[in-house]
């Protein structure tokens, strides 16, 4: 009799739920039987239907020494292996084993072995039974140990709770997606860990330092200075991973020395999972804000960055604003703002005395006065946030004019204008961060000189 059925049967009569007649007729016992099955479940429970013999061995069996005595002995024959009924009988006299040829057969196929006279069907149902054990033992060998599944410490990211405090940590990265107009833009985005709040956004065609300077720009004005960035290993963050040859593309001296101007600690890493909160904004953005771009009819980058200030703040609202706590300091002047958001170059004077740049050409000045420096003369181009180009030569910063490629009034056939005094151009301070002694100071502190800098960039 099955002994879940029992269980099952007698649970019920227990329970009130069936009678003693109806569980006897099921089963097939007597009235009398049933009471003691009854008993014995209010005593012992499910453990009283088990039968005492579960798991042990049977006292006639055949012991584990016998049985691979005989196999032994059979698998000793290598060359002429006798049949069962006759092995039975060289059995019986040499080892004193005396057994049913039935018996040895069961224990010799058990073992995968076959006697010679044995049928084609017998060997394939053998050849099945022993491929299937070798498939288990290969899929037992496969199973790992709790010890093997431990992953490296240093390859391990586990989930970890948010920052306690808005601006104690600011995720950045950028999202190459079709946003809007059926190309491909790139997203610079930053989130706060603590917070969940947008706080940068920025569409550029590539993955760029000014893309990464507009977020930086968003984050000072409106909400100050945070604590530290975690971004990816990109050349805009990363030095000693710079492959290319200009120094104005070299971006994390220009975005890196931003940075550390501000006071912001700057941590990169390869692995997504390392930055999650900024990868899975990724995803929400790339399903959500392409339907919206495309409902308000937008087609170019420079409307898609206007519609982004009104789509973020309603996307925080939303998903954002987890704490009101924050520890961002307050951020420097705009002034000092758009001369630390800064692009820098380095070049020479021509033998026109000017300096070329993005394929114009800008002479120093300072004041109305036009400065003529010597051909050769080494220069350290300042591009401001604003756009504003100006040039710092041994350690002096000027203001710049663009040479023309036409000139704008001709003396022999326009009239004279009206003499109006042109606007005289801001100058940095000499305290200017991007001043050459303090770009060299901060390439010594990354283990830099400017020779080995020039030469990398010249490689």
């Amino acid at each position: 009799m099955n002994e879940l059925k029992k269980y099952r049967v007698i649970k019920l009569v227990h329970d009130g739920k069936k009678k003693k007649q109806r569980a006897s007729v099921e089963l097939g016992l007597s009235l009398r039987q049933v009471n003691r099955l009854l008993k014995a479940y209010q005593e012992k429970g499910k453990q009283a239907f088990v039968h005492g013999n579960r798991g042990m061995r049977p006292a006639h069996a055949i012991s584990f020494e016998i049985k691979e005595k005989i196999i032994k002995h059979y698998k000793a024959y290598q060359d002429l292996t006798p049949n069962i009924k006759h092995f039975t009988e060289i059995l019986a006299e040499i080892e004193d084993i005396h057994y049913s040829d039935t018996t040895i057969r069961a224990i010799i196929y058990s073992d995968g072995l076959l006697s010679p006279k044995s049928q084609r069907k017998t060997r394939r149902r053998i050849k099945a039974i022993q491929k299937k054990k070798e498939s288990q033992t290969q899929e037992t060998a496969l199973l790992h140990k709790a010890e093997e599944r431990l992953e490296v410490v240093e390859k391990a990211h586990p989930s970890r709770p948010r920052k306690k405090y808005s601006g104690e940590l600011i995720q950045m990265d950028a999202s190459s997606y079709q946003w809007f107009g059926g190309q491909i833009t790139h997203l610079h985005v930053a989130i706060d860990d603590a917070s969940g709040n947008i706080v940068g956004a920025y569409f550029d065609t590539q993955e760029t330092l000014k893309g990464y300077y507009h977020v930086l720009h968003q984050i000072l004005t409106k909400h100050g200075i945070p604590v530290a960035f975690l971004t990816d290993k990109r050349t805009v963050f990363e030095y000693h991973k710079k492959a290319r040859k200009k120094m104005e593309d070299d971006t994390l001296t220009q975005f890196g020395f931003a940075c550390h101007q501000l006071g912001i600690d700057v941590k990169t890493s390869s692995i997504p999972q390392a930055k999650g909160r900024v990868e899975r904004l990724n995803g929400t953005l790339q399903s959500r804000l392409p339907i919206d771009l495309q409902r308000a009819g937008i087609t170019t980058i420079e409307d898609a960055n206007d519609f982004l200030n009104k789509w973020v703040r309603q996307f925080n609202q939303k998903f954002g604003n987890k704490t009101k706590e924050t520890v961002f300091e307050q951020a420097p002047s705009a002034s000092t703002i758009n001369l630390l958001l800064a692009r820098v170059a380095k070049r020479v004077v021509d033998s026109g005395h000017h300096i070329r740049y993005n394929n114009h050409f800008y002479l120093p000045i300072k004041g109305d006065k036009e400065m003529y420096f010597t051909k050769k003369s080494k220069a350290l181009v300042i591009e401001a946030f604003d756009g504003n180009i100006y040039i710092n030569i041994e350690d002096k910063i000027y203001s710049s004019r663009k040479l023309l490629t036409h000139e704008i009034y001709s003396e022999e056939f326009d009239q004279p204008k009206e003499g109006k005094k042109e606007k005289r151009k801001y100058i940095p301070q000499q305290s200017h961060p991007w001043k050459l002694a303090s770009f060299e100071k901060y390439l010594r502190r990354i283990g830099k000189t400017l020779l080995e800098y020039q030469a990398e960039n010249s490689a």
